[in-house]
């Protein structure tokens, strides 16, 4: 049985949505500084995808995104592993999720919570060429290179139990049609996450609007929305998606540390507006989903469930009023 995104929300009005992969396996001693980056963890440490995938939900997140953002088929043969093998470790992605949710729900989750959601992450073509071509896009492969690079993945994790396909990062709304078109044939619901330069333009320099306007009318599509985007662009991302998609939106940016693609490095934010303060402000901008992504951790996922702590506070005040 999968869960439903839309009674998910139902029940809880806004989701909280988990912290970096990458960063907690940092933190748990894994170098990730090759071309499989966190799908590394995959191969050599599954336990330890286990460990972050409760560590989030300890913290409120009341869904998580599988470890297969950068575990594409292609990607895992050329790291030297046949079909098969890549095939399985996409499918182990979901599992270790699936194992994770079960035991944290059994041995630690209280009255109040919810059963989290499982969303199976599809990363884009720029993720497996992993040269920040997910913050450029202009991919130079064929619309039927991008379809065949992308459908047995989403198979293998939705046939494994994902609840939803996460298609994030997408800096291009090519791909994200190309996605959205496979997933539409195969039955599959999935949300589809844009990653952004500013705060209208995707990457590769798509109008945010634009973006929500092609993908309505999608059946299958439960979900609009922006991640690994600075967190100054998200609150006018929000309005316009909120304004022209007819899914609901949600967003899970970076903590606010500035990416060099080139370095592989993060440099410390300079805005100083505190992640629980923003994603109050995400909140009131009708965000029905909030998140993080880059370099964010347990406590940003902690200052969301905060933060929407305040903002249903504050709404049922509104109502008495």
């Amino acid at each position: 049985m999968r869960t439903s995104l839309k009674e998910t929300l139902e029940k809880t009005n806004i989701l909280v949505i988990d912290g970096s992969m990458s960063t907690a396996l940092e933190a748990l001693g894994m170098d990730l500084s090759n071309k499989l980056w966190s799908a590394t963890a995959l191969i050599e440490h599954p336990e330890k995808i286990k460990e972050v995938h409760k560590y989030y939900f300890r913290a409120g997140a009341q869904c998580g995104i599988t470890c297969s953002y950068q575990a594409s088929i292609p990607g895992l043969m050329e790291a030297g592993y046949t079909e098969k093998e890549a095939e399985d470790y996409i499918t182990l992605s979901v599992e270790l999720f699936k194992q994770a949710r079960q035991e944290w729900w059994d041995e630690e989750a209280s009255e109040d919570d919810i059963w989290p959601l499982c969303l199976g992450a599809v990363g884009p073509y720029g993720a497996y060429l992993a040269d920040g071509s997910e913050y450029k896009g202009q991919y130079k492969i064929s619309d039927e290179e991008l379809r065949h690079f992308h459908k047995r993945r989403i198979e293998l994790l939705w046939d494994a139990g994902a609840d939803l396909i996460l298609f994030e990062t997408d800096p291009s709304l090519r791909e994200a049609l190309i996605e959205a078109n496979l997933a539409e044939e195969l039955g599959v619901d999935y949300w589809i996450s844009f990653s952004c330069r500013d705060d209208i333009h995707t990457y590769e320099g798509q109008e945010i609007k634009e973006c929500a306007i092609a993908l309505k009318d999608h059946p299958h599509l439960q979900m609009i929305g922006v991640n690994c985007t600075y967190p100054t662009h998200i609150e006018n991302l929000i309005l316009t998606l909120t304004k022209y998609a007819d899914v609901p939106v949600a967003v899970y940016p970076n903590s606010g540390d500035i990416y060099d693609p080139k370095t592989k490095t993060w440099s410390p934010n300079k805005d100083h507006v505190s992640f629980k303060d923003y994603a109050l402000l995400w909140m009131k901008a009708g965000a029905k989903g909030v998140g993080g992504c880059c370099t964010t951790k347990a406590e940003h996922v902690s200052d969301i469930k905060k933060a929407k702590e305040i903002y249903l506070s504050d709404q049922v005040k509104k109502i008495k009023i």
